[in-house]
């Protein structure tokens, strides 16, 4: 027996309902119950009827309760009491009261979920764990309330993990919920048709006209002969659609075509040639700021793109532009950036300039930079009084280094757990008179583990440059901490070394953890897009190990899931400057 399905024609009382009625309906009912028949009981369309007899009205009461039953036992109450009355005198305006019962509710017994088709037949690991994914995902297990959204809700829901892998065909064929009214239990039957297993055959790209034809292919990564993946193909039209080269991207395999070869057919509209961005913004760390930035895409000669940007504001404004080469077919691009930068700490004033060659891939999970980097600093101000060049960082130096950056999350850019680490390791040498050889390091890591309500995110970061104390290391080798991003309840940097004039200067080593508490706030007890957080930071720098004193931040804030990642407010207090600081960034880096 299957449960009756929610007419879908059913009409409800609306604002626009007629001012002029037959009858008025009454129902006295649990509130779930009344709810539902309120909106979807048929006799509501009868209302407008205003010519209605009495025998016309006993005749609708009559079929009422087989209606009001089908509709109550869409909510798993397949036993219910139903009284149907006709309440009024002659002269009389008719009120028609339906009183329902629902008694228990019925509970689900034994299910059954079978398979055909290659995912029943293959003796392939894959094809075996997705059938277990499957089973263990039923939303309907043994002795959970049935009701018929429910029971729509699990189907769809097995479905759908079936197509998602493997096999785009998949369909349902066929469902049975027996109900056994008097035991008030529900046995369920669902069978699962695979079809063949699919695998990706040759790529058709259309929307292609100003870009070279290589570009779509290497940026979707999706190779021929791989097993069909829903997440693969969505994962490659972000790529495509967040790389800056189009406007928009769609990708999709015909479940009717060749399962041995399935064509992936690739969609896109191509962004302009060249686009100029204005914006404004404002952050705690540096205020206010205004930047431009305009973008090539395909510079004639070389092909390469290039994004230069002009940022202002009072702490850190800068200027940069970044040419990179198209993906080769293993992910490679060559990569050529150009900055300038002025840094006011208040009592420092840090003029730096940066140079950088190499290789970059980003691959799905992992990415990589090789590269050469010339870093220059040239550091004046009030707060430089009384302190040598080496201590406030203001020197020069070229180094050679790598960056590896893994990320293990389960979605971006809200992950709910998973963890992120990387590393970078350098090595060069300063510029000058005195020439002194110098290594760097930085080690990161971030973690979100899932607790039944929330998460829980751990974060740590350190970082070491070995070198003679006399080495003349530009001060963007060094270490400095503090911030929305680092350690809050402190200023941008404002965690460093304490120099003899009380100016806070760049330090060899540094260390920074943070542990906060994410709980989603409830609205009508379902989780909602805003989190309220609780942490506490940690961060020191120094010139020694051994000279590491932790600057200690703790408090509390909202996140919102925006479109364009998360919004973060924080309030925290900084244990040694004695300080409440708020701090706003948007955005999930790792």
């Amino acid at each position: 027996m299957e449960p009756a399905p929610i007419p879908e024609g059913a009409v409800g009382p609306t604002n626009a309902e007629p001012e002029v009625t037959a009858f008025d309906i009454a129902v006295r009912a649990p509130p779930v119950v009344r709810e539902l028949l309120e909106k979807h009981i048929e006799l509501q369309r009868y209302r407008a009827v205003t010519d209605l007899d009495e025998a016309e009205l006993a005749r609708l009461i009559v079929l009422a309760e087989l209606n009001v039953r089908n509709l109550v036992g869409t909510l798993g109450y397949f036993s219910p009491d139903i009284r149907i009355t006709h309440e009024g005198g002659v002269n009389q305006r008719p009120t028609i009261v339906v009183a329902v019962d629902p008694g228990e509710a019925t509970l689900i017994g034994p299910v059954a979920i079978n398979f055909s088709g290659d995912i029943a037949e293959s003796p392939d690991p894959d094809a075996l764990a997705q059938r277990a994914e499957i089973q263990r995902d039923w939303r309907l297990p043994t002795g959970q309330r049935f009701t018929q959204n429910a029971w729509d809700g699990a189907k769809t829901q097995a479905l759908r993990g079936l197509v998602a892998r493997r096999y785009p065909a998949g369909k349902l064929a066929g469902s049975l919920a027996d109900v056994d009214a008097p035991a008030r239990t529900a046995s369920l039957t669902i069978a699962l048709d695979s079809g063949p297993l699919y695998r990706l055959g040759k790529m058709e790209v259309t929307g292609v006209e100003r870009y070279d034809p290589v570009l779509v292919p290497r940026l979707a990564r999706l190779n021929a002969g791989t097993v069909y993946d829903q997440n693969q193909l969505v994962e490659a039209q972000q790529r495509l659609a967040s790389s800056g080269y189009f406007d928009s991207a769609y990708i999709f395999v015909d479940p009717e075509s060749d399962p041995l070869a399935a064509p992936v057919k690739v969609q896109v509209r191509e962004a302009k040639l060249q686009k100029i961005i204005l914006g404004i913004g404002v952050t705690t760390d540096s205020g206010p700021r205004a930047s431009v930035e305009h973008t090539h895409h395909r510079v004639p000669g070389i092909g390469w793109r290039a994004a230069t940007k002009l940022q202002l504001e009072k702490k850190s404004p800068f200027a940069q532009t970044e040419w990179t080469s198209i993906p080769d077919e293993g992910s490679w691009r060559w990569v050529a950036l150009g900055r300038t930068e002025r840094l006011d700490d208040n009592a420092l004033i840090t003029q730096a300039q940066r140079l950088r060659f190499g290789r970059t891939q980003a691959g799905d999970r992992i990415d990589r930079n090789i590269y050469l980097q010339y870093d220059r600093a040239q550091v004046h101000g009030a707060g430089l009084l009384g302190n040598s060049a080496v201590d406030t960082g203001d020197g020069s130096a070229l180094t050679v280094n790598y960056v590896w950056t893994g990320r293990y999350f389960d979605s971006l850019p809200f992950p709910g757990k998973g963890y992120g680490l990387g590393f970078e390791i350098g090595g060069g040498s300063t510029l000058g008179d005195d020439r002194q050889p110098f290594t760097r390091a930085v080690g990161r890591w971030l973690g979100i583990q899932a607790l039944q309500r929330g998460r829980i995110a751990m974060r740590a970061e350190a970082g070491a440059v070995l070198a003679k104390d006399t080495a003349r290391i530009p001060s963007t080798q060094l270490f400095r901490t503090g911030g929305d991003s680092t350690v809050r309840g402190y200023g941008l940097r404002d965690i460093g070394i304490k120099l003899p004039n009380g100016v806070i200067g760049p330090g060899h080593y540094m260390a920074v953890g943070s542990i906060e508490w994410q709980r989603p706030m409830l609205r009508n007890g379902l989780p909602s897009e805003w989190e309220n957080t609780l942490f506490l930071d940690a961060g020191a720098v120094a010139d020694k190990p051994q000279d590491m004193r932790p600057s200690i931040g703790v408090g509390t804030g909202v996140r919102w899931k925006s479109p364009i990642g998360p919004l973060q407010i924080d309030l925290a207090y900084g244990v040694k400057v004695k300080q409440v600081r708020l701090h706003v960034s948007v955005g999930f880096i790792f």
